[in-house]
């Protein structure tokens, strides 16, 4: 099966929009989109940037600051674990 070029790109913009828009991580973006994680990253961190570096660059601010509080959210989700909620 050939994928169409335009559709990766308009995928790749997608993906982005949806990131940038909700502050949303590469884990909830593949859940909403129903791809792998590893589609969302190789998607934002390679394809984007040759179809529309502006929106590269919004999207990596958005995934830098999730890679830099990501130790928090995993606090967090250990924290209502055992709180059990």
């Amino acid at each position: 099966m050939v994928i169409i070029r335009t559709n990766l790109e308009e995928r790749a913009c997608d993906l982005a929009a949806y990131i940038i828009d909700n502050k949303a991580t590469v884990r909830a973006a593949a859940k909403h989109f129903g791809i792998s994680k590893s589609t969302v990253h190789k998607d934002l961190t390679d394809r984007l940037s040759h179809y529309n570096l502006s929106l590269y660059r919004q999207v990596k601010d958005v995934l830098e600051t999730n890679k830099a509080e990501r130790h928090l959210r995993g606090g967090e989700a250990t924290r209502l674990k055992y709180k059990g909620e």
